[in-house]
């Protein structure tokens, strides 16, 4: 049984990645090839060697492109996730004890602890389905991450026209020192972005059976070879920052981990905070490439699903010796844009990365660096909103200001922060906005009873305009309150009907709650007795029934008592 049931499911498997197979081939060599120079760039940022962050994204990149919730979505060793390392392990290098004995590169065992650790939050985050938050991201937020996700990539392809060179103080700290590039070697590098752009810009126009990207890489590279040009390549450029070349071995269960870390609540201490904020970025990122990715194909992804794919890469990246990582949005715009659609594409990028690791270090290492920039500016200009100026001053100025700060944000500070204050601030305006929409409609029947007509939400925000609508010294002995037309949306609301109740018989005077939820007429009748006598419930209304209970219209229409 057990047998017949994986057999169906690779059956299905193997039926949804083969109408897109060849597209998806291409397009996850296209994006192995982008891959290299951004995890190496990381590793540098991190102070790790490039081989772990590379084996990370191998590694997270085939397990969640298998498992993910987001087909397309590609996965590795990313920048954001690689920063908040940095500190720790600084700081775990200087703890580099085990039972008073020195450990040579401590901070990489606090490293891979911490990895692990955050995977298992990342899993637990999808287990109780807090993938399902991402919805509540607003558009103009999408827009603004996009733009700054955008000027954070060009940026980053600038400081390619530069070169990297290791200094070390006499305090023996390690820098890296950018040199701009200049003259000749300048203008080559400009010159062979040009030609990739334009290859990917052109080759389309004439055919879309050979992917553009990876055609342009190819091209530019024979181009340098043959030409013999002396221009920066993937190589040069791990070796200028210190790292010895691109070769390796098959990823295997780092014994050393258990041998050397120090398992106790220090350590746990310790790793915690760093675990938790990665955690939280790797799926901010994650879960906004999914969206994105839902725009562009117009299709939906599950957002809980990816988070316990990504948890589970980052726990076996941790144990295998490698680096954590998220979905990475730069290679999944050059993924889709490649026509990468299903997990084919995904896998194969993480075993072509594999492979090029493996037995083709050589030749990848002759890539220029200037192709693969190329490529990465073409993204650029696909990737920002452009209508986004368009839009700015149609669009409500709430909104315009929104999309602004987080595209600010992300370009100071980090996309998973820019997402935070996108998100509050749209929470804040939102509920400012609502807070002045309640209304009350005032009216005196035949026999002198005031009655107040509610609409318009009732919560935290609208409980100081609500209670302005009352005249308690001046109103008739006898009131009615008919909230009908309005929600009561949270526990402040209930308080603030109970206080005004409290008040109006503290005056003397007769209340009478009218078409309150059922939610609400329940917590009130637990909060006092005496609510059985205020709140009026058999009420000759057609529309009160529809209102006490919204969601059950389950019966015909000629049941309900009117």
């Amino acid at each position: 049984m057990a047998t017949l049931k994986s057999n169906e499911l690779m059956t299905e498997f193997i039926r949804k990645i083969v109408p897109n197979a060849k597209d998806d081939l291409f397009a996850g060599i296209t994006v192995s090839l982008a891959m290299i120079p951004e995890v190496v760039a990381f590793a540098f940022v991190a102070q790790i060697d490039p081989l772990v962050a590379l084996s990370g994204a191998f590694i997270i990149g085939l397990i969640t492109a298998f498992f993910g919730g987001r087909p397309g979505l590609i996965s590795g060793a990313a920048g954001a996730v690689a920063v908040i390392f940095v500190a720790m392990i600084s700081e775990g290098h200087a703890k580099g004890m085990l039972f008073d004995i020195p450990v040579d590169n401590m901070g990489y065992f606090y490293l891979l602890a911490c990895v692990i650790l955050m995977g298992i939050i990342q899993i637990f985050a999808g287990v109780f389905k807090l993938g399902r938050f991402v919805r509540l991201i607003p558009h103009s937020v999408m827009m603004g991450f996009v733009n700054g996700l955008a000027i954070v990539i060009f940026w980053a392809q600038v400081k390619m026209f530069s070169h990297k060179t290791l200094s070390i103080s006499e305090n023996g700290v390690k820098e890296y020192i950018n040199t701009f590039m200049q003259g000749t070697e300048l203008y080559l590098m400009l010159g062979l972005v040009a030609l990739t752009m334009a290859i990917i810009w052109l080759l389309p126009k004439i055919t879309k059976k050979i992917p553009a990207s990876l055609t342009a890489i190819l091209i530019t590279t024979f181009v340098v070879i043959f030409s013999g040009l002396d221009v920066s390549t993937v190589g040069s450029y791990i070796i200028e920052g210190g790292g010895t070349g691109l070769k390796g071995e098959f990823p295997t269960p780092n014994l050393e981990l258990w041998q050397n870390l120090p398992f106790n609540l220090n350590t746990l201490f310790f790793i915690l905070p760093f675990a938790f904020l990665a955690a939280s970025v790797g799926l901010i990122e994650s879960l906004m490439t999914m969206n994105l990715v839902d725009e562009l194909t117009e299709t939906r992804g599950n957002g809980n699903r990816e988070c316990i794919a990504q948890g589970a890469g980052n726990i076996v990246s941790g144990l295998f010796g490698g680096t954590g990582g998220c979905g990475m949005i730069g290679q999944t715009v050059i993924n889709i844009n490649a026509g990468g659609r299903g997990r084919l594409s995904g896998i194969t990028m993480a075993l072509t990365l594999l492979t090029f690791i493996l037995f083709t270090d050589k030749l990848i290492e002759q890539v220029p660096i200037a192709a693969l920039v190329g490529v990465m500016f073409m993204m650029v200009i696909e990737t920002f909103a452009w209508s986004s100026f368009r839009i700015l001053k149609k669009i409500p100025k709430s909104d315009a200001f929104v999309l602004i700060v987080v595209s600010t944000v992300t370009v100071v500070f980090d996309l998973a922060i820019a997402v935070f204050v996108g998100v509050i601030i749209s929470a804040l305006v939102f509920a400012w906005e609502n807070a002045k929409k309640i209304r009350a409609r005032k009216r005196i029947k035949e026999d002198g009873t005031k009655v107040y007509e509610i609409w318009g939400p009732l919560f935290f925000g609208s409980i100081a305009a609500f209670n302005e609508k009352f005249d308690i010294k001046n109103d008739p002995s006898a009131i009615e309150i008919d909230f009908i037309e309005a929600r009561i949306s949270d526990h402040s609301a209930i308080e603030a009907i109970f206080s005004l109740v409290e008040k109006y018989q503290a005056a003397g005077k007769k209340i009478t709650l009218k078409h309150l939820s059922e939610d609400c007429k329940l917590l009130l009748h637990k909060s006092s007795p005496i609510y059985k006598d205020i709140i009026e419930e058999d009420i000759d209304d057609p529309r009160y029934y529809l209102a006490a209970n919204p969601e059950d219209f389950s019966k015909p229409l000629g049941e309900y008592k009117f």
